[in-house]
């Protein structure tokens, strides 16, 4: 049985403004980067325990993939996986990141 993969409302919008930044230098590029993020994401349909623990979290159910130089961090919760967030690799992850696992958490 496939897993249901959602996306949150502030990972949507982490993946659009991605694609924004980078269409500033290259339409193909962003397009290209978009692509995988959510190619990845469907992967997860059928292998979410395939990304790496997310160190920060040290938490099984809370993991990520690389897709270039940003990270798909999700949480999978029974038979749903929730995308939760889509930065930089650079990016320092808190306070913010740990406000949205406890919002989702809240929201269901």
């Amino acid at each position: 049985m496939d897993y249901e993969v959602i996306w949150t409302d502030e990972s949507l919008c982490d993946v659009e403004s991605i694609a924004k930044y980078i269409e500033k230098d290259s339409f193909f590029y962003a397009s290209s980067v978009v692509t995988k993020i959510i190619d990845t994401t469907k992967n997860l349909e059928l292998f979410p325990f395939t990304g790496r623990i997310v160190p920060e979290e040290n938490d099984d159910s809370v993991r990520e993939h690389f897709v270039y130089n940003y990270r798909v961090i999700y949480e999978v919760r029974g038979r749903v996986v929730y995308v939760l967030a889509v930065v930089h690799g650079k990016r320092v992850l808190y306070p913010e990141f740990q406000e949205r696992i406890n919002n989702q958490q809240h929201a269901n």
